[in-house]
Order: structure tokens, then sequence, then C-alpha cells
């Protein structure tokens, strides 16, 4: 992989020098040609223009093999993550499997190995629903048949089953604010698709906590016509210059020793999106936490 990457690097050096000679070769020989026939003045213009539409031609050129070349590594990182995703439980798996094969091991012992696999089973679902997702939310998809949903009940189940699969005591994953008795936060959408956002950005804040695992979630509504989702950890946060990116496709933030495909939160701004809402990240900086709000539109059903 490392090789790889020094590859394409230089590979954006090339690009990048070989359109910079062209642009420097062009107002060369843009200037020469009007040096040469200053007074005629329609030739003057044609000139101009020519040497106007080469300039942008040849950098329009530069982005698009800059970007393509940074496309192609970004999606080879995501096919060595996957891998590695899909590998290591399954190599967990054949391994527990091959002891209670070839050796006479206790009930406890085996019952340990039962949840070692089961739990390595789930991650691995967990990466091919993931991929699955990503594929389907990629393509445009007009036909929406969506509901009115009360998200409270979803995003408590979604707060358990994370607790649960991560083995977290109550506390740490806790209500910051608690969503208002007998108050309606419904909204026009697809249950299993808001379950999926919020089982990623809790699943995520988790992920990125390390051993300082404590998020905070808060279900609120600012204004009438809006409710919003806040999930808040104290992990390893995220710098300003990445807040955006983070939602894009294949993109994984540099954090050594953290595991992941980089695109749980791509499903989520799609999820979002085709809710009519937006997401967005805030953090103070690494090793300050990070808060991701998703903010949907509120309908009121009679």
């Amino acid at each position: 992989m490392p090789i790889k990457i020094t590859t394409r690097r230089k590979a954006v050096g090339t690009a990048l020098t070989l359109g910079i000679l062209l642009i420097a070769a062009a107002v060369t020989l843009n200037i020469s040609w009007i040096i040469l026939n200053w007074r005629e003045f329609w030739m003057l213009l044609i000139g101009g223009i020519f040497f106007l539409v080469i300039i942008a031609g040849m950098i329009l050129n530069t982005i698009f093999l800059v970007r393509e070349i940074r496309r192609n590594e970004q999606h080879d990182s995501f096919i060595n993550a996957v891998t590695h995703e899909l590998k290591t439980p399954i190599t967990s798996i054949r391994l527990y499997l091959e002891t209670l094969k070839k050796r006479s091991v206790d009930e406890e012992k085996r019952k340990q190995f039962y949840d070692i696999m089961l739990d390595d089973t789930d991650r691995l679902l967990r990466t091919v629903e993931q991929v699955l997702k990503a594929g389907s939310l990629a393509q445009k998809r007009e036909v929406q048949n969506f509901k009115p949903i009360e998200i409270e009940p979803i995003l408590r189940d979604s707060m358990e089953l994370v607790a649960t699969r991560n083995h977290l005591a109550p506390e740490l994953l806790h209500w910051q604010i608690e969503p208002i008795p007998n108050e309606h936060y419904t909204v026009l959408g697809d249950a299993e698709e808001l379950r999926t956002a919020f089982l990623n950005i809790l699943d995520n804040a988790v992920k990125y906590s390390r051993e300082k695992v404590d998020i905070g979630v808060s279900l609120v509504a600012p204004t009438i016509d809006q409710v919003e989702v806040r999930v808040t950890d104290k992990g390893v946060g995220i710098p300003r210059g990445e807040l955006k990116r983070i939602f894009k496709r294949f993109y994984r933030a540099a954090n050594p020793g953290v595991k992941g495909t980089g695109i749980g939160l791509f499903i989520v701004r799609a999820i979002v999106k085709r809710h009519g809402g937006k997401v967005s990240a805030a953090s103070e900086g690494a090793g300050k936490g990070t808060t991701v709000t998703l903010e949907l539109p509120r309908i009121f059903t009679t």
C-alpha cells in the first residue's frame, strides 16, 4: 500500500508539473503573439480568445487528472479496509472452529468461543450491509415510500443496540438532553434507513472515543418545523480542515489504530439528504471530541 501511495503522489506531481509547464508555454506563446501583432486588433482578439480557451482547457484537464488520481487512491484504501474488515472476523471464526474440532474444551470455554464467534459474525454482517447500503444509496432512486415516523423509539433502540454490542455500561451511552415527555418528534421517512443512520453515527462515536467512551445523545426540536439529533463524544476529535470531508465516500480521517471502511458517514449523509435534511460535524480539534448533528424536517399528524 505505501508503494501505491508513493506512486500516485508522483503521478499527481507529474500531472501538476506538466500542467504548469503547458500553461507557461501558452502564456509565452500568447505574449509573443501580442508583440508580433500588436497593430492588428482582430488578430489580437482572436489570439486572446484562443489563448483563454487553451488555458481553461489545461486547468480543467489538470484538475480532472488530480481528482481522478486521488479518487483511485481512496478507492484502493477502501478496498484494503473492506478486505481487512472481512478477513479478520473470518480468520477468527475459522481459528475457533478448528480449536473446537481438534481439542476437547470445557463447557464454559465452549460458550466463550461461541460468544466470540457470534460477535465476529455480527461484525462481518455489518461490514457487508454497509457496503451494500453504500452501493444502493449511491444510485439515485426517485421512488420514496415514506410515511410518518416517530424517531424517538428508533433512536432509543439504536442506543441500546450499540451499547449492547460494544459491551458498554448504561452511563457511558446516555441522554445528554432527554426528549420532552409526550412531545412528538415526527418526520416523514423510512424507519430502517433512519435506524441505519443513527447506528452509524453512534458506532462511529464509540469507535473514535477509543478508551474514553462517554457519549451523550440529544433529541430536540429547536424550531417548530425541525428535529435535531445530536451525538457528542469526548474522543479523538476532528481537525477543522476535515470536518466536511468526513462525509465523502471512502474518506477516512487519519487515526492510526481505528478500523473502518470510510463509508459509514457517507451513508448517513445520503440517508439524511433523502429525507430532506442535512448532517454536520463540529469539533474543537484533535483530542477534543466531536458532535455530529442530524437535522430533519418535522411534520405534525392529526
